[in-house]
C-alpha cells in the first residue's frame, strides 16, 4: 500500500516537472500583446508590439494585460487540470478495490 502511495507521489511530482516545460501562450489584438507562460502558471514572456506601444494609452495597455494574462493563466489551469487528473485516475486504478470508493471502477 505505501509502495503505491509513493509511486503515485512520484508520478505527481513527474507530472508538476512536465508542466514546467509545456508553454503556452495568448494574445489580444492580433498578437499585439503576447503573454508566454507555463503550463505551471509561470509567467516567462510579455511581448508588445512596438507600434501599438506607442499609439495605445495606459488604461488601455492596463486593461489588455489583464484579459491576455487571464487567458494565458486559464489555458494553464486547463492543462494542469487535465494532468492532474490523469495522474489521479492511473493512482486509483492502481489501488484495485480501493479505487471503487472513490467513485472509480
Amino acid at each position: 500500500m505505501f509502495d503505491k502511495i509513493f509511486e503515485a507521489q512520484q508520478k505527481a511530482a513527474e507530472a508538476k516537472k512536465r508542466l514546467d516545460h509545456i508553454v503556452l501562450s495568448a494574445q489580444v489584438e492580433n498578437g499585439a500583446i503576447k503573454i508566454d507562460a507555463t503550463a505551471s502558471k509561470k509567467i516567462i514572456g510579455v511581448y508588445i508590439d512596438e507600434t501599438f506601444f506607442k499609439e495605445a494609452d495606459k488604461e488601455q495597455l492596463e486593461e489588455l494585460l489583464v484579459t491576455v494574462i487571464n487567458k494565458v493563466l486559464l489555458q494553464a489551469e486547463n492543462v494542469s487540470q487535465t494532468e492532474m487528473d490523469a495522474v489521479t485516475k492511473e493512482m486509483m486504478g492502481g489501488m484495485g478495490a480501493l479505487g471503487n470508493l472513490f467513485g472509480n471502477k
